[in-house]
């Protein structure tokens, strides 16, 4: 059922992204290009952004956009004792197999 309120999601957010006209990338999708890695496509990365605006709000791509910029960052978000951090992490975790299973 996840699967299919994500799928459902994400095709929102792509038929607005295109109707729109929007051409500017996302912060994720930026933050990925620019992370210089090898597999570090424009398909790949826009993929990333189109999870990420299914499954998280401004402040939380705001914050995952830094993760690519600075991948230690995710390091000390594992190992915090905050409840906040805490909560945030798991949340994080569930994007990363959505964009797993969505962007392979």
């Amino acid at each position: 059922m996840k699967h299919l309120i994500l799928g459902a999601g994400l095709m929102a957010a792509s038929t607005l992204m295109t109707s729109s006209g929007a051409l500017a990338a996302g912060k994720i999708e930026r933050a990925c290009l620019q992370a210089d890695r090898a597999a570090a496509t424009r398909q790949l990365c826009g993929c990333v952004q189109d999870v990420a605006e299914a499954m998280l709000n401004r402040s939380e791509r705001k914050r995952v956009a830094e993760y690519f910029e600075d991948p230690h960052l995710t390091q000390v978000l594992r190992q915090s004792d905050r409840n906040s951090d805490e909560r945030f992490w798991q949340k994080y975790k569930q994007f990363g197999e959505a964009v797993g299973t969505y962007c392979s």
